[in-house]
């Protein structure tokens, strides 16, 4: 890493994000992730998100809003005005850049502050929004779906550039007139702990000829889940050593475990609940096969991750998800059915050679995710938005790209 006083031209940056820890998911791994390396690099990075009940904040560069719950936001906190503290934090500071990560409440709050400012905005595009429209209520999935289409062109033309975690999503953009530069960068995983199978096995409880199959995300009707667990049960039919762990939780969650019952399989199946990212390494050392079925997603974070473990994944061949597979390299793309899912998992299960083969490309490919790959990324489209010279945030970045594999923006 290059220490503060080294770095040519350390930037300040603010982060707007409805969605930031201690809410668990893909846009606040991103957003934890991403501050620690610019900061890491010497760059300075304030936070500008939604308080949490009962959330005591430990990082006095973060500055929380007032929130509401909403009978469509789940556990999700609404903010809400007034924002006076929080702009008063804004505008005693003397930013390089803003960049946004949700086109709500928070990120039209950073694109408005930008503008008086005259910052320049980025701005990631981290969810296919379209896809979560039946958690609206009132009104028609119609009418919010064209709601969300439209505000996804207004708010992404009024940026300088977005970043995408996939090419899925590159697309969908670009399908629906946002002209805005746009440049893909994956979302890194959190570094890999040292947590060794047998050791986690063991304390586990798990018997050594159990084969577990592993689902982490949330637990949602939009992540396709009774796909993934009817094409379970059709395997444990057939091999009795299978085992279902789903990490996770969310609105869906009963509706599974009726699911699961009614396919007679609830003593094979194991509902681990809520897991912070960084003790959810062990699930992945202890796991033989990573099971993905949604076809919403932007990206394939948890692929990524489980791959850092040499774990091979069966994935939907759908969404953004699909792009963080090569079919028959490190794992396998399938259509959307639970026979080809069944017989997915038993033959890559039966197979030792293949799987072997699929779990050292796996550990090979999980090197393209780190997060100073997605820093030194999202840094060179920093010093494009500002027009200064890369190596000006990155001055080491000749000598780091010897020793690294290439960036997703060579």
């Amino acid at each position: 890493m290059i220490p503060y006083q080294n770095c040519q031209r350390p930037l300040k940056i603010a982060f707007f994000s409805d969605s930031a820890f201690p809410i668990l998911n893909g846009v606040s791994v991103s957003l934890d992730l991403l501050t620690s390396e610019l900061r890491n690099l010497g760059h300075s990075v304030e936070l500008f998100t939604t308080n949490y009940p009962n959330h005591i904040e430990k990082d006095p560069n973060t500055h929380r809003c007032r929130f509401i719950h909403t009978p469509w936001s789940g556990n999700y906190p609404l903010a809400v005005p007034p924002f006076t503290k929080s702009y008063l934090e804004f505008r005693s500071k003397n930013f390089d850049i803003v960049h946004t990560h949700t086109p709500w409440t928070l990120g039209y709050l950073g694109l408005r502050w930008a503008k008086a400012f005259s910052y320049p905005v980025v701005s990631t595009y981290h969810t296919l929004y379209h896809k979560y429209s039946h958690y609206i209520p009132y009104f028609s999935p119609r009418f919010i779906n064209k709601a969300i289409r439209y505000n996804t062109h207004y708010y992404y033309n009024q940026v300088k550039h977005v970043i995408v975690p996939s090419h899925n999503s590159q697309k969908w953009l670009q399908t629906h007139k946002v002209k805005t530069p746009t440049t893909v960068i994956p979302t890194a995983v959190t570094k890999k702990g040292n947590y060794f199978r047998s050791e986690c096995r063991n304390a586990m409880g798990i018997n050594p000829n159990k084969k577990i199959l592993l689902y982490a995300g949330r637990l949602a009707k939009e992540k396709n889940l009774d796909t993934l667990i009817s094409g379970v049960a059709k395997a444990i039919q057939y091999d009795k050593k299978i085992r279902l762990w789903i990490v996770g939780e969310g609105p869906y969650e009963q509706s599974l475990k009726t699911l699961v019952r009614e396919k007679n399989i609830g003593d094979f199946v194991k509902f681990v609940g809520s897991v912070s990212p960084y003790q959810i390494g062990k699930y992945y050392a202890v796991s033989d096969l990573f099971v993905f079925c949604s076809t919403t997603e932007t990206q394939g974070l948890v692929i990524n991750e489980a791959m850092s473990y040499g774990i091979p994944s069966i994935v939907v061949n759908k969404g953004g998800a699909a792009e963080s597979v090569e079919n028959e390299y490190n794992g396998f793309l399938i259509s959307n059915d639970e026979h080809e899912l069944s017989r997915k998992i038993l033959s890559t299960l039966h197979d030792q050679h293949t799987y072997s083969k699929l779990s050292r490309n796996s550990l090979k490919k999980s090197c393209l995710y780190t997060p100073e790959n997605m820093c030194r990324s999202v840094l060179k489209v920093y010093a494009s938005t500002l027009n200064i010279p890369f190596s000006k945030v990155y001055p080491e970045d000749e000598l780091k790209s010897v020793n690294q594999p290439h960036s997703f923006l060579s």
